[in-house]
């Protein structure tokens, strides 16, 4: 497949700057594949799509304050994204400066500093975060890394919004944007209606935002990211399939980890990539939001729904002038 085949025309204007608040009054594009008919909705009525005993898995993973200032020995700026979580003191990253080198201490404040110990391929480097409590030294000093597509700096608000109101397990660096669109109230209304919710963990890499280079969609690579599906929820899901309810993966990063584990807990690391051709085995429905254009996260999506109707989709949504990208408005593909 070619990936320009992938391609759709996005007016500028549509892409979501800032989230809309309450989180569920996002809309909600409802596609079904069976007739290949779409309804528009909002968030808050996803429970009347969705039938008591189903299971709705969300990404738990909590996204880091990973963008740091600091300065070197010299006293030179530097800027630093933490990319990749390996363990809460080691993180891959991308360092901005000149004359970086191994062994290098950098500064970024009181009970913060960076070592880097080796240069790794495509111009990254793995460093160890110098501190007594790494999460916490982040939370202080840290900038909340928000896409490069929303052109403008980290706000008080991206705090709060670019990030699950479940979010525990601290890894990310990007926030699994489909879980932003569930309030506290709209996750209560879901268990009225008997629908059950189990979590699983993926620490979302800057990799996501990595943009396809090849002309072959086959040819794509992407970067491995660390996972963890636990005994619980794979016993929710094959208890749900028993009684031949669905499994509703909520984004992009549970369907990678559902396909993954299939039918055992797994912790490690994935470099799972779906696009249309791909046999999905756990995953029946998704909530997923609106993608870039030729990008890995649109494949899996059309993977998931067939290539014909979401690209139709994608141009309904255009004209009908929903909010694209993290911030911007979501999608149930039944």
């Amino acid at each position: 497949m070619r990936t320009e085949e992938f391609d759709y025309y996005l007016p500028k204007e549509l892409i979501a700057k800032y989230p809309v608040e309450p989180r569920h009054a996002a809309r909600l594009m409802v596609i079904n594949r069976k007739d290949g008919s779409i309804k528009h909705d909002i968030f808050w009525n996803l429970p009347l799509y969705l039938q008591e005993g189903d299971l709705v898995i969300f990404n738990n993973s909590k996204v880091l304050p990973a963008r740091l200032f600091g300065h070197k020995p010299t006293g030179g700026r530097v800027e630093i994204l933490l990319t990749d979580y390996v363990d809460k003191h080691v993180w891959r990253a991308l360092i901005g400066g000149k004359n970086i080198r191994e062994g290098m201490v950098i500064e970024v404040g009181e009970d913060l500093k960076v070592e880097v110990r080796r240069h790794l391929e495509g111009g990254k480097f793995e460093v160890f975060l110098i501190s007594s409590d790494p999460a916490r030294a982040l939370d202080r000093y840290g900038h909340i890394p928000i896409p490069p597509y929303l052109e403008r700096e980290d706000e008080p608000i991206d705090r709060v919004y670019y990030q699950t109101v479940f979010a525990q397990e601290e890894g990310s660096v990007a926030a699994p944007t489909a879980s932003l669109h569930f309030s506290q109230e709209l996750l209560d209304r879901l268990e009225e209606f008997g629908i059950k919710k189990a979590f699983i963990t993926l620490h979302v890499s800057y990799g996501t935002f990595k943009p396809v280079k090849v002309s072959e969609v086959e040819e794509h690579r992407v970067d491995p990211e660390y996972i963890k599906v636990p005994q619980e929820t794979i016993e929710l899901i094959k208890r749900t399939k028993e009684k031949g309810k669905r499994v509703v993966a909520v984004g992009t990063t549970v369907v990678r980890a559902l396909e993954t584990a299939v039918d055992k807990p797994y912790e490690g690391w994935t470099d799972l990539y779906i696009y249309p051709g791909y046999q999905f085995k756990v995953v029946d429905a998704l909530v997923t939001n609106f993608h870039l254009p030729r990008s890995s996260l649109l494949f899996l999506v059309c993977a998931f729904g067939g290539k014909d109707l979401i690209m139709h989709a994608y141009n309904v949504a255009v004209k009908e002038r929903y909010r694209f990208y993290s911030y911007g408005d979501g999608m149930l593909i039944l």
